[in-house]
């Protein structure tokens, strides 16, 4: 017992020292971050170019986040379990793996299985990477040197969809997919010589593959019976009715053994803790629109207003400086002084004004207001979601420390995820309604309106720099109109984060880490344990009638 006591503190580091730790975790997320943003500009080239739909188009987006939601929670269990090291290579490995084969796509259904590989990997990087630091820096140092690491991400962040723009005028869209892998191989390197982390204390694994089953099966007929209800098929439908008891069944089935089993991929003890269910609450709410915006942006601003890969990657800039700067910004000031609830609830409000103020988009709003209106959106997001996961991590058990932050992200993952799919089909109907109005007395004058009309019939994305101008102008505007009417859905959840936010116990940041509280409770078994030893063996402990130690 004495060993624990001779190992080195972890808040004896020095900044260096910390960075050195991180590294690699640092460069991992950047593959991450650098291998979304690169592809979202060029997004409606792609599905264009595989002659996908719009529903296709949403699938793409959706089935990374399903593979993200489902796999997020099962990453995070195993993090109490096995080698954290191991589960973020693994998890980096997979991302790469899956992107690359994405480069290789030959139709939109291969890049939809494939988007599933890379979800599985994104979704063991964003609850890995936060676990992992969790260990290593302490709650109320955290801030810190995550604003310093939110600016490395905002290079990703800024840097991706002016450079997938570029690369896509350029050589095309597939070598987008390309970029990130000499990256993703430094991350590796990286890791393997410079991550520490302590192991898990418990030496059997057990692992719930029934619970895992349930969640799968839940979540995706979930999403395909709210994607796909109403467009290929009718809501009052037996398929309908199908899939709303298959998905109703298998999450209750999965709430059902969560209880029971001995290593739930959910614990729902974790939903006593009125901070994590809170946070829940507000992740679900706030990943709404955090999805919504990075998925539907990039289409407005081709598809709505004309711009091409590059044009669009240079428009998004002023959400990405408002989400990244406040990340960075916030992040100092709750290091420095250890307060988050007042920065929070600024956050969600500028958050609920931000999709209040998309949602009045049209295809020529003035591009100053529109600026302005991703500012203030990526202003009030950069102020939640991070904070969300430290205040969890802050007021949470060690020994769960995997379970609750990979949670987080899994509520907000899921409801992103569901958010976007409702979204998207929304946006798909309300598309098709106003082209066809706005058709209504349309007479085609030569054959390339011919053509137009019927490549607009089909369902399939257009290419707007294609159409002939008196068809262009309606497209934009049903595509402007379209947009604004989906973040409409997103308002109300925005305020429903507020609420949540507000009622969340304002709980000072903890100075110690992760690592040196399981050190403290490993201690504090083994004085427990020794001092029963010794009572045993001089006969004091169980003795009736006898009269409490005082301390």
């Amino acid at each position: 017992m004495t060993t624990t006591s001779s190992t080195p503190p972890e808040t004896a580091r020095s900044a260096r020292e910390v960075f050195t730790a991180i590294s690699g975790l640092i460069v991992g997320m950047f593959v991450a971050v650098l291998s979304g943003t690169v592809v979202s500009t060029s997004m409606p080239v792609i599905i264009a170019d595989l002659g996908g739909t719009q529903s296709q188009y949403t699938w793409v987006i959706t089935a990374s986040l399903l593979a993200t939601a489902v796999s997020t929670p099962i990453w995070g269990k195993l993090a109490d379990l096995v080698d954290r090291k191991i589960l973020i290579q693994i998890a980096l490995i997979l991302f790469t793996a899956g992107t690359v084969i994405a480069g290789f796509s030959t139709d939109t259904n291969m890049l939809i299985a494939v988007r599933v590989v890379q979800g599985v990997g994104v979704g063991g990087l964003m609850s890995l990477v936060m676990i992992a630091v969790a260990l290593i820096i302490s709650p109320r140092e955290r801030g810190k040197y995550m604003g310093v690491v939110g600016g490395i991400m905002a290079l990703g962040t800024i840097g991706g969809p002016l450079l997938g723009g570029l690369i896509t005028d350029v050589w095309g869209w597939r070598a987008n997919f390309f970029v990130g892998v000499p990256f993703a191989l430094v991350a590796l390197v990286l890791l393997q010589f410079t991550l520490h982390l302590p192991k898990p204390a418990r030496a059997k694994v057990s692992i719930d593959y029934f619970g895992i089953v349930l969640l799968a099966v839940g979540v995706s007929t979930l999403l395909i019976w709210v994607s796909m209800g109403g467009s290929e098929f009718d809501w009052d439908s037996m398929t309908s009715y199908a899939l709303a008891a298959i998905a109703g069944l298998a999450i209750i089935a999965f709430i059902a053994v969560e209880f029971v089993v001995k290593e739930p991929i959910v614990p729902m003890s974790l939903f006593r803790n009125r901070t994590f269910t809170l946070s829940v609450i507000a992740s679900i709410a706030i990943g709404v629109s955090m999805f919504a915006t990075s998925v539907f942006l990039a289409q407005y601003f081709q598809l709505a207003r004309g711009a091409t890969p590059t044009e669009s990657g240079l428009m998004t800039i002023p959400m990405i400086v408002g989400q990244m700067g406040a990340s960075i910004v916030i992040g100092q000031l709750v290091s420095r002084f250890g307060k988050w609830k007042g920065w929070m609830l600024v956050g969600s409000v500028l958050t609920t004004i931000g999709v209040s103020l998309m949602a009045t988009l049209r295809y020529d709003t003035p591009f100053p207001l529109v600026a302005v209106y991703m500012f203030v959106l990526g202003a009030g997001l950069g102020m939640v979601m991070q904070n969300l996961t430290l205040i969890v991590q802050n007021d949470t058990p060690p020994t769960q420390l995997g379970a609750a932050s990979s949670n987080v992200n899994f509520f907000r993952t899921i409801a992103g995820t569901i958010g976007v799919t409702v979204m998207g089909s929304m946006l798909s109907n309300s598309v098709t309604t106003y082209v066809k109005d706005g058709l209504t007395g349309f007479t085609p004058t030569n054959e390339d309106e011919v053509a137009a009309l019927k490549h607009l019939a089909s369902g399939d994305v257009p290419k707007v720099s294609e159409l002939p101008h008196a068809i262009r102008s309606i497209v934009e505007s049903a595509y402007g109109h379209g947009i604004a009417d989906a973040f409409i859905i997103a308002i109300p959840l925005a305020v429903l984060a507020i609420i949540a936010i507000a009622f969340i116990k304002n709980k000072p940041l903890s100075t110690k880490n992760a690592a040196e509280q399981l050190r403290e409770q490993a201690e504090e078994s083994a004085i427990e344990v020794a001092e029963a030893e010794v009572g045993a063996s001089t006969g004091t402990i169980g003795v009736v009638g006898a009269e409490p130690s005082r301390r």
